[in-house]
């Protein structure tokens, strides 16, 4: 928590190759010790080597890989004194 008052959120900016905000995600999660640019050689090589073997686009395979892990439903506790019930809610997917 900062003392001198609210620190901006930063948006994540697209990447240079797919202009795509979530590939940046990916590739921030792959960086170590600041080291951008190997990150970004190792997703890269990754999409090159997915359209070399399946022929789609390497986005949309990344894409079915992303729904294919994320859940259906989310289970939402509500808890009332000492009694508890649980709903299923639908998540929103990509």
């Amino acid at each position: 928590m900062p003392r001198k008052g609210h620190v901006p959120v930063r948006k994540v900016m697209a990447d240079p190759m797919y202009n795509d905000v979530i590939v940046t995600k990916l590739i921030n999660g792959i960086m170590l010790d600041g080291k951008k640019g190997t990150a970004q050689r190792i997703v890269y090589g990754a999409f090159d080597i997915v359209k070399e073997k399946s022929g789609e686009e390497p986005l949309e395979v990344f894409y079915k890989a992303l729904n294919n892990i994320m859940p259906v439903l989310e289970v939402k506790v509500v808890r009332l004194t000492k009694y508890q019930w649980k709903f299923d809610l639908s998540v929103v997917r990509l």
